[in-house]
């Protein structure tokens, strides 16, 4: 788009990327399968929360779209901590399930880290688990949360180096904030971190190349936060009476960012290709052991 001030700040376009990595994956899932191994995803929806209950759809139906096995378990809203668990230890031990996706949140009786600490860390395809976490952390291979995963993806997609790169990410959750800095100080970025508690968000962001927001507040990121030319990765998405918007007010950001992610079709549709990605490595990494010798 093209502003007032006759700069261009360009439109990163997560749905095209998307496309082309799902395409990819489809390609793949076909190799391994005349190999006799067929990667299958096991979602578990606990409740009929709506806004879950949409998620869930669109992953499965991503996952029969890509040729993988779709395999689905969903428990009433007042199912117990020990029946969850039961779900979780019986896909673990199923050899045809490559993945497990346990849907949140949860119904507030049970305990998430407990049941997601269940799943095998070489099945965690949300990259959640505490061992997950580890790896991610020691720099080891592992499967790590779909939508920072997305955000490196749209990053090199833009040919945007991150070898010296100062980076701030906005947002210190478990999902997005904490794994997306692991993953960045690993590609040789130097990373600026804010949160609830920063004082002044501008002195963090400002000076950076690239700012990733992903906070759930919406519109909490504007031009006096960003400088001229700088990359902005929207992770937010709000319904408002308008429409979908991000954490970032995108409209003003018009010819001062130099690219920035559209809410919707930006990051968004990222995160389910990642989720692909990482349930077919998770089965490719299954036939890699069989085949090693004894």
């Amino acid at each position: 788009m093209t502003s007032k001030f006759g700069t261009t700040t360009r439109k990163i376009d997560g749905s095209a990327l998307a496309r082309r990595i799902r395409s990819a994956v489809a390609k793949r899932v076909a190799e391994v399968a005349s190999t006799g191994v067929v990667p299958g995803l096991a979602t578990v929806l606990v409740g009929d929360d709506p806004a879950s209950a949409v998620y869930v759809a669109a992953k499965r139906r991503a996952i029969r779209e890509a040729g993988m096995r779709d395999v689905h378990r969903h428990l009433p809203e007042h199912a117990t901590q020990l029946e969850v668990a039961a779900v979780i230890d019986e896909l673990a031990q199923d050899p045809e399930v490559s993945g497990i996706l346990l849907q949140l949140p949860l119904p507030v009786q049970l305990d998430a880290r407990a049941l997601i600490d269940r799943i095998p860390v070489d099945k965690d395809v949300d990259g959640l688990t505490t061992t997950s976490v580890g790896r991610l952390a020691r720099g080891e291979r592992g499967l790590h949360p779909c939508t920072p995963s997305g955000v490196l993806e749209l990053l090199d997609a833009e040919g945007i180096e991150l070898k010296g790169a100062c980076v701030a990410v906005v947002g210190w959750g478990e999902l997005v904030g904490r794994p997306l800095t692991q993953l960045l100080l690993r590609r040789g970025a130097t990373v600026s971190v804010a949160h609830e508690f920063t004082a002044d968000l501008a002195a963090v962001t400002r000076p950076a190349d690239i700012v990733v927001v992903a906070t759930g507040v919406r519109g909490l990121v504007g031009p006096e936060h960003v400088k001229q030319g700088a990359t902005v990765i929207d992770v937010g998405i709000h319904r408002t009476s308008t429409g979908l918007m991000g954490d970032v007010r995108a409209a003003e950001l018009d010819g001062i960012a130099g690219r920035i992610t559209p809410v919707p079709g930006g990051v968004g549709p990222m995160t389910i290709a990642m989720l692909l990605v990482n349930t077919l490595r998770a089965a490719e990494w299954v036939a890699e052991r069989r085949t090693v010798p004894v």
